[in-house]
């Protein structure tokens, strides 16, 4: 056998139909219907045109762009908050924040911020502080320990 003996196997190779070309064609239009768009040659429209209407994903700029499913988001807890709620001396961590119901979720991340005043030596353990919320927690005599 020779390479110019190839031939690819009967039902392969098959020609495409070629519409609309010469009188004993399908009838009058071709197997296209009526006129319009999708009679004429070339490729029809592109995806989401919507007639000349304003497309959708332009009527719903909130919907542009994505959504980060790597994104962490933290659960918010003020200075004043924790004054308020916990007792001098405390060791306040994600567990007693979830039993005292200050957040929620099944695997917070903390981020202490620091609206409010403080007076009273906390121990907090968060994985996030703001430098006016370590400022204030530090010089009530507590401790800001960063998980």
């Amino acid at each position: 056998m020779r390479i110019d003996e190839l031939k690819s196997t009967p039902g392969a190779r098959k020609s495409k139909k070629r519409i609309g070309r010469g009188n004993g064609s399908q009838g009058t239009y071709a197997g296209k219907g009526m006129k319009g768009q999708k009679a004429r040659s070339g490729s029809g429209a592109h995806r989401g045109f919507e007639g000349g209407q304003l497309p959708l994903i332009k009527r719903l700029p909130s919907q542009r762009g994505f959504t980060n499913i790597f994104k962490t988001i933290y659960e918010t807890v003020n200075v004043d908050t924790l004054s308020e709620r916990f007792a001098n001396g405390s060791d306040i961590s994600v567990e007693t924040l979830k039993k005292a119901n200050i957040i929620k979720g099944r695997n917070p991340s903390v981020k202490v911020l620091g609206r409010g005043e403080i007076s009273k030596p906390l121990t907090v353990t968060a994985a996030k502080f703001t430098a006016e919320a370590k400022r204030k927690i530090e010089a009530a005599g507590g401790k800001a320990v960063e998980s």
